[in-house]
């Protein structure tokens, strides 16, 4: 069954003071999947990146979503891409299995 991924950026945390200040430090993320029945997973994340690099350095006021993901996208290869989808998919396999809420074995009975 095929899975559709959707990514999001869902913070970031700046630099605030000296050289490079309003760099991006921190991203927050998540990535989602959803099987052709509607059975979702997210696996949530944080990426943190260093503000030494002032070659590639991009204004705050102009980063956007696409730009941000490509970073975290550019991280998430490999093994922890595996990880992160292996997440998602544990995630919609429980959603498949039937599941049933248990009486606590401690509850009166009914009456």
């Amino acid at each position: 069954m095929a899975i559709t991924y959707t990514w999001a950026i869902t913070a970031l945390k700046t630099k605030t003071e000296g050289s490079n200040a309003g760099a991006v430090v921190q991203t927050y993320w998540s990535k989602t999947g959803t099987d052709d029945d509607g059975n979702v997973g997210t696996f949530y994340g944080a990426t943190p990146f260093s503000s030494a690099n002032t070659e590639s350095f991009t204004a705050f006021a102009d980063l956007t979503e696409d730009v941000v993901l490509g970073w975290v996208q550019a991280i998430c290869v490999g093994g922890y891409a595996e990880h992160v989808d292996g997440h998602i998919q544990k995630q919609i396999d429980e959603a498949i299995t039937p599941v049933t809420v248990a009486t606590m074995p401690w509850a009166p009975e009914p009456e």
